[in-house]
């Protein structure tokens, strides 16, 4: 599968002698963009090896991984089921466009309170929910797993060798890990989280055998699905002058630490960096939807 890599030449990057490229991983499909088509695609030939009907994953209420992982199993034949963060949703879930788009792919819901959904990865709980929807192939959040990891690997290519920095957002950190596995010798790899802390350090370990890469914890904004003006402002410009949108999730925040980092000379001039656009942008409409309420400028779609 070859994806474009997208030349961003804006004024900043000239100025300090940087060659910023982006790849399109948001064009990979319509449904089931970016990160997670890598994530899903070895995890479906798994469920299907295993003779699973059904796909049973967890979620919030602007997952991209929910919204993905139901066009999956609709286009793969498999029935879905979405475990989902917040019981509130319960009689208001058509309201929200995420879930009501997973919902008209086929995945049926099953809401829990914020305090069980933290217990999802105790055994307890996941006999609990096997004994209710039978069989199913479980799917962590966000995908993560050894198969997504391999998955996510086959993001760079060849041509990709001749950069100096391959740099992507991180939630659970399988894409990171699958790019840090990919990558060359002479690459480093930079994660920009869009939580709080440092914990993902000990997840990307799981999967990877080396050290050439660094988690760049500066660009949260507050935490997972925060945002402020200076970010929104940022991605509505940043479309502007490239015509490419961005989610305020993942991909905004991590061009938004790439062009700081530029500015403050963190890179040598002649330095390469390789983007990856993973996605994300169905949450667009949904965050703006929070942003009204606030009366807070909207992001551009």
């Amino acid at each position: 599968m070859n994806i474009p890599n997208q030349h961003i030449d804006l004024p900043l990057l000239r100025e300090k002698g940087i060659q910023l490229y982006l790849k399109r991983e948001d064009t990979i499909h319509p449904f089931i963009s970016g990160n997670k088509y890598r994530k899903l695609k070895y995890n479906l030939l798994e469920a299907k090896k295993q003779g699973k009907d059904t796909l049973l994953t967890f979620g919030g209420a602007f997952s991209n991984h929910i919204a993905a992982t139901a066009y999956a199993g609709l286009e793969q034949g498999l029935q879905t089921i979405g475990v989902i963060r917040g019981e509130e949703l319960v009689h208001k879930w058509q309201s929200n466009p995420t879930l009501k788009l997973a919902h008209e792919h086929g995945m049926r819901f099953h809401f829990v309170s914020r305090s069980d959904y933290r217990l999802k990865n105790e055994p307890s709980f996941l006999q609990n929910l096997k004994e209710r929807f039978g069989e199913v192939y479980l799917l962590p959040e966000g995908g993560t797993n050894a198969l997504a990891v391999k998955g996510c690997s086959e993001i760079l290519t060849e041509e990709d060798a001749t950069f100096d920095y391959i740099c992507s957002a991180a939630g659970t950190g399988g894409t990171a890990a699958g790019l840090i596995h990919a990558s060359l010798p002479h690459q480093t790899v930079l994660a920009f989280p869009a939580l709080k802390g440092n914990f993902l350090l000990d997840e990307i370990r799981t999967f990877v055998q080396h050290e050439r890469w660094q988690l760049i914890t500066d660009y949260h904004f507050g935490g997972y699905a925060k945002v402020d003006q200076q970010l929104i402002a940022f991605i509505n410009l940043f479309k502007h002058e490239t015509g490419i949108p961005l989610d305020p999730i993942y991909t905004g925040k991590m061009l938004f630490g790439i062009f700081d980092l530029v500015k403050r000379g963190v890179f040598a001039p002649g330095t390469q960096i390789l983007a990856i656009h993973t996605g994300g942008l169905q949450g667009i409409e949904g965050m703006n939807r929070i942003l009204k309420k606030k009366n807070l400028p909207l992001l551009e779609i």
